[in-house]
């Protein structure tokens, strides 16, 4: 800025320039010093955002932390303290605005008593065999007079006598004319049918090949260690053989499947759900074994469950397994089974999942937002505990009269967190599952036959998940289809109370007999 002289001329004219030069002056120095203020202002702004960037950030990276410790050190059950019980109130302990942070510090005074083991129960059906312990001096030490049996003290013991396995040798007598052959004339040779089998011309039979995919499928024992056993007890029997075998008689199933599938369509609340599975043959990375099915364990009516083998996880492919069906669809929160035809149902298992994985990623012992949600969801799961033997037009009513309001008090809380939880951290993820699947995740109110989760699907694909762990992939897409029929006929035995090598042993005897559709309905596992 230009400095004011020491004397002032006495014309006013000048001083009047003097004085607006002065002011134009002053007036372009303020403005220098705002352009500086507000660069200062923005960089300040800039930095305070990377700030809460980097905190954000930072807190992501604790939640990952506490999340990853608690899944390697912590049982993976998702069972949650106070699930039968309604007022398990953990407002009274978080309020909304002001979470709690310190742990508690009360501690029990007095240990449980450890539960004494339970003996093995030994059904009386099983064949018994005396063992008897006897003495070799029977006389008195006293007298020296025979002593006499005055009873007897019976405890029992298991004994494990390994699976005996045996040849059967068919022996098909022939016959020819005595009289024929004495005359010269043509002989006719009679000789018994050949009895019908899954796989003719065969050493299987129906008991091997029951023993085979109820190893494989129920107990997730795969080929090469089934291979190993057999060979202990004296039978080469390769793995390549066994292969064969199982994609053969899933050839010789697709009727029964067929009939299975129509009957499933039929129903008006289906579940699905879908894992991968690696097939060695197939260019993709990762092929898709889908799961569907309806009923369960303890419901009336058809309980089914149905694999399909997939080599993606196309929406296309629930659209044509599910053509023709449009009633409820329980699922999860993938957006492939939007294409399709059916009201999807929402999962709360997988919105309760996600707020347990945020509680989690809170630290050990801290309590936040994600406890106040847990707590509402359990308030809905203790309703549904309650309402489990209730027929469905009374579940509804329940529903509708203790269900809904807890509902609408939960979604009045989620978009109110919403708007102070960072959408990047796991609590702002849980919350916005929540909001975008909140149309299906009420759903189960419209109808008193629909679950409030989709926990039966991941029951029906879990056999499969295990039994992945030991054989890890599929050579070919024939093989993972086999595999897909066998799994279907073992777990809707199972979820009919079946067992499974039992009804495998009669359903491959009796299927070369069936030839017609009622002999067919004869066999289904239901």
């Amino acid at each position: 800025m230009k400095k004011i002289p020491d004397t002032l001329p006495d014309d006013v004219e000048l001083l009047k320039k003097m004085l607006l030069e002065q002011s134009a002056l002053l007036a372009k120095h303020e403005q220098k010093l705002e352009r500086k203020l507000a660069q200062k202002d923005k960089r300040i702004a800039k930095l305070e955002r990377v700030n809460q960037q980097l905190s954000d950030k930072l807190q992501q990276l604790l939640e990952r932390y506490n999340l990853k410790k608690y899944q390697k050190f912590s049982p993976s059950s998702e069972t949650y303290e106070g699930e039968g019980e309604v007022l398990n109130e953990a407002e009274q302990l978080i309020e909304d605005e002001s979470v709690a942070t310190e742990p508690d510090t009360q501690t029990t005074e007095s240990a449980e008593k450890a539960a004494k083991p339970r003996r093995p129960r030994i059904t009386p059906e099983l064949p018994r065999v005396d063992v008897i312990h006897d003495i070799d001096d029977k006389t008195c030490a006293c007298c020296g007079h025979a002593l006499h049996q005055m009873g007897e003290e019976v405890s029992e013991q298991i004994e494990f006598v390994p699976a005996q396995i045996r040849v059967l040798r068919n022996v098909r007598l022939k016959y020819s004319c005595r009289q024929c052959e004495t005359n010269g004339t043509k002989v006719d040779i009679k000789i018994a049918d050949v009895p019908a089998a899954v796989i003719p011309k065969s050493m299987a039979t129906p008991s091997l090949l029951a023993q085979i995919i109820s190893s494989k499928m129920h107990y997730g024992l795969p080929l090469y260690r089934q291979e190993q056993l057999f060979n202990q007890a004296g039978i080469e029997l390769s793995r390549q053989t066994m292969s064969r075998w199982l994609i053969t008689c899933a050839d010789k199933l697709k009727p029964l499947l067929a009939l299975m599938k129509a009957e499933l369509l039929k129903q008006p609340v289906l579940w699905a759900d879908e894992t991968t599975v690696n097939v060695l043959d197939v260019e993709k990375s990762t092929c898709y074994m889908w799961v569907y099915g309806c009923g369960l364990e303890k419901s009336t009516g058809p309980k089914l469950v149905l694999f399909d083998y997939q080599d993606s996880r196309s929406s296309k492919h629930p659209c044509d397994f599910l053509s023709g069906f449009n009633g409820y669809l329980q699922v999860d929160g993938y957006a492939g089974y939007e294409k399709t035809d059916a009201t999807l149902v929402g999962c709360w298992a997988h919105a309760r999942r996600k707020f347990v994985e945020a509680q989690k990623a809170q630290g050990k012992g801290k309590t936040g937002k994600a406890d106040v949600a847990l707590n509402h969801i359990q308030k809905l799961y203790a309703l549904e505990s309650k309402l489990k033997t209730v027929p469905p037009d009374k579940k509804y009513d329940a529903r509708q009269a203790l269900a809904k309001p807890l509902l609408e008090q939960f979604k009045s809380w989620l978009d109110k967190s919403s708007e102070s939880v960072t959408k990047e951290s796991l609590l702002g993820v849980a919350i916005t599952y929540s909001l975008n699947q909140w149309p299906k995740l009420i759903r189960y109110l419209d109808d008193g036959r629909l679950n409030i989760d989709n926990n039966r699907a991941e029951r029906a694909v879990k056999p499969f998940v295990i039994g992945r762990k030991a054989w890890l992939f599929a050579n070919t897409e024939t093989g993972a289809e086999a595999s897909a029929a066998m799994y279907s006929l073992v777990e809707t035995a199972k979820i009919n109370g079946l067992e499974p090598y039992d009804y495998l042993c009669r359903l491959l005897t009796e299927l070369p007999k069936a030839n017609t559709h009622e002999q067919l309905q004869q066999l289904l596992p239901y």
